[in-house]
C-alpha cells in the first residue's frame, strides 16, 4: 500500500524509510510552444499535471511553455 506522507523531514533516520513512488503516463507532450491556455494543453499534459494537483493539494498557477520568460501559461 502506497502511503503519501504530508510531513517533509531532513531526518537521515525518517529518510531511509521512504521509498520513492514513481508513476508512468502515456504519451508525449510534444511541442508546447506557443500555448496560452490551460486548455491548449495536449490532453497528455493535462492528465499528468492534475495528477501532480491531485498529489500535492495545491493548484498549478504556472507552467512553462519554452525557454524563454514569456513562454508561461498564467492559470
Amino acid at each position: 500500500m502506497v502511503k503519501y506522507l504530508g510531513d517533509y523531514s531532513t531526518n537521515p533516520t525518517y529518510i531511509s524509510n521512504c521509498e520513492p513512488v514513481y508513476e508512468e503516463f502515456e504519451g508525449n507532450f510534444g511541442d508546447l510552444s506557443g500555448i496560452k491556455s490551460k486548455d491548449d494543453l495536449p490532453e497528455v499534459a493535462k492528465i499528468y499535471l492534475n495528477r501532480i494537483e491531485e498529489i500535492v493539494k495545491v493548484p498549478i498557477k504556472f507552467i512553462g511553455t519554452g525557454p524563454d520568460r514569456e513562454d508561461m501559461i498564467i492559470c
